[in-house]
């Protein structure tokens, strides 16, 4: 394997099923697209099913669609029960939709669109399928984060849905930093299963269609700076795809690119903010995220991590 890890050293993925979300366009159509190349049966879960046709079309190798809304619990729950019947197993399952910077809105449940979206649906979707991964070895879930889990970023437990106030910005930073405190979680609870493992990855600053809410004021710098800081989805996606097929991945890591400021660049081991590893408020989120969704997983409560003096 090269020191610049790329879509060449991902392994033959043949016999493997991968069920990536939002992968009609931008990350996850690029990680799909590679995944399906690679010899995986894809399924693309979207929301929009005509425009994931039209991305299987442009994609080579066994690729399908399934609707997929995570601005509604009952959407997820047909996908997850179509997935189940047409699925044995599930090898792969790549949490990367996911909304940016949204004016105040609320998902068909009555959640803050941006936590919604990105964390409650995700984790209501994974937890409707996990059992079809548990018995597989070399399974992973792979949660798409952001560096904006480092923005504004806590998890408002008295104000989860910010309904007193409203912040594009600090919404979009609980629901990652909600994405890695999940996968934090996750992990810990899969650890004695053996199989499964939960990992995490963020594109650096990627050229796709989540900016477009991103606040004008904002928007006009990044378009003189693009040249300078943005990369193409195709290389944004690699850390999720190393967090999905390198074999010397380990559950609990977190991938990023490994240029300045984690910008940009090729896919590295990375580590996310102080906050995001309090155990506390990852097992308080989990709680109130089954709550919120009704899901509960197929795999017990966490032990939380001994402290020595």
């Amino acid at each position: 394997m090269g020191e610049k890890w790329t879509t060449a050293d991902i392994p033959d993925q043949r016999g493997r099923v991968a069920v990536v979300t939002g992968a009609n366009t931008g990350l996850g159509y690029e990680t799909a697209k590679a995944l399906a190349e690679r010899g995986a049966s894809v399924v693309l879960a979207v929301r929009n099913v005509e425009k994931g046709e039209q991305a299987a079309a442009r994609m080579s190798g066994d690729v399908t669609v399934q609707a997929l809304d995570l601005t509604s619990l009952d959407s997820v729950r047909s996908a997850a029960a179509a997935l189940r019947s047409r699925f044995d197993q599930i090898d792969l399952l790549i949490n990367n939709a996911g909304v940016m910077y949204t004016p105040r809105e609320t998902t068909q449940d009555g959640f803050e669109m941006q936590f919604g979206t990105n964390h409650l649906g995700h984790f209501a979707f994974t937890g409707l399928l996990l059992d079809l991964m548990l018995p597989v070895p070399g399974s992973r879930v792979v949660t798409v984060s952001s560096t904006g889990h480092r923005i504004q970023a806590a998890i408002h437990f008295d104000d989860l849905q910010w309904e007193r106030s409203y912040s594009r910005v600090g919404a979009y930073g609980q629901s990652k930093l909600a994405n890695l405190m999940f996968t934090y979680e996750l992990q810990r609870r899969l650890s004695t299963h053996g199989t499964t493992v939960a990992m995490a990855a963020h594109p650096g600053v990627s050229s796709t269609d989540l900016a477009r809410n991103i606040p004008a004021a904002i928007r006009l710098p990044l378009t003189w700076l693009a040249p300078l800081i943005l990369q193409p989805p195709a290389m944004g996606a690699l850390p999720t795809l190393r967090a999905a097929t390198d074999p010397a991945a380990l559950g609990g890591q977190y991938y990023g690119p490994d240029g300045l400021n984690e910008v940009k660049g090729h896919p590295r081991l990375v580590t996310s903010s102080p906050q995001s590893y309090d155990v506390a408020v990852q097992q308080r989120l989990w709680a109130v995220s089954e709550d919120l969704t009704g899901v509960r997983f197929p795999v017990g409560q966490s032990v939380r991590p001994a402290v020595t003096a």
